[in-house]
């Protein structure tokens, strides 16, 4: 990670105009290794907008400083900087927008990235996307502040699983984080522990219409489900993400499936492994990508069509 850190606290260093990305359909790790980027940039005079492509921000952000502050991309950047994304397609309509910028910096922790940016800092050792952004404001001495330390624990407690997957390294951020007043029961409850009660009536009917292929991944198993927008009703676009960490424990499958309907016809598929499986290298074959034991794509087509071209590749 030294060298990648370096170029991009060199790139950082003296910018005065920087367009932060997130990525599409965003989640706790792209928002708040944005907003404290923004935070750390801000603290050195730069002028800095932070956007993201859509849809909406997802439920329990609303506690971490600047969740309000999104904006269209900043005109003529010095620097252009995507956090969290894997390629340049994750950017949705705003990719044109940073692949204009001359200096293109991408910090990330997924190792499918395409290293699409004019510097990059890939590292997929890292326990989230935050981890990263906290070693390059260590880079440019800027001091933690509880906003910050906010923004950060945002991405690391939700990239972790409430700490279930992480590595020595992401306590030993946790209890910085802390330290410098981050409020960790609160945004955990937040972010993990927080629905409407509609959200009880959807995840039964989604997860008690689960079904497995046992002779799936080489005889290890596939748990799946379907959410369609109809089940999902009104509730927001978000709603149905933890649901995959539910399917994720059925004790007979090694893989857990959620297909998630957001634009009629549109699906976005959620894959979890529990430790056999690289789950990054099948997205990867469908267009998409993640992590070994956390990946995930896009599909179209209806419901019974979407799973069945799944089944037929496992």
């Amino acid at each position: 990670m030294t060298s990648g850190l370096t170029a991009v606290a060199d790139a950082l260093d003296g910018a005065r105009r920087v367009a932060v990305y997130c990525h599409i359909r965003p989640d706790a790790d792209t928002i708040g290794s944005g907003l404290a980027l923004a935070r750390v940039l801000r603290t050195r005079g730069a002028e800095v907008s932070i956007s993201h492509p859509g849809p909406a921000l997802p439920s329990g952000i609303g506690r971490l400083a600047d969740a309000a502050a999104f904006r269209e991309p900043i005109d003529v950047a010095d620097v252009a900087v995507a956090v969290d994304c894997a390629s340049s397609e994750r950017l949705g309509s705003l990719e044109e927008s940073f692949l204009s910028s001359p200096v293109r910096v991408v910090i990330d922790h997924h190792a499918t990235n395409t290293g699409f940016g004019t510097v990059n800092l890939i590292d997929p050792a890292a326990n989230s996307t935050t981890e990263l952004v906290l070693a390059v404001a260590d880079a440019l001495q800027v001091p933690l502040d509880a906003e910050t330390a906010d923004c950060l624990y945002a991405g690391l407690v939700t990239d972790t699983g409430s700490f279930r997957w992480t590595s020595p390294t992401g306590h030993i951020m946790a209890a910085r984080l802390l330290g410098a007043g981050a409020q960790g029961r609160e945004l955990a409850q937040d972010l993990l522990d927080t629905h409407p009660r509609g959200w009880f009536t959807m995840a039964a009917g989604v997860l008690g219409s689960a079904r497995a292929a046992l002779d799936a991944f080489g005889g290890l198993g596939v748990v799946y489900a379907v959410c369609s927008a109809a089940d999902r009703g009104t509730l927001g676009w978000d709603a149905a993400e933890s649901l995959i960490d539910l399917l994720r424990t059925a004790d007979d499958c090694e893989v857990a499936a959620l297909f998630k309907e957001g634009e009629p016809g549109t699906w976005s598929a959620s894959l979890r492994a529990r430790s056999a499986v690289d789950v990054a290298a099948f997205a990867r074959e469908v267009g998409g990508g993640g992590h070994r034991l956390a990946a995930g794509y896009t599909t179209r087509g209806t419901a019974d069509e979407v799973v069945q071209a799944f089944l037929e590749r496992v």
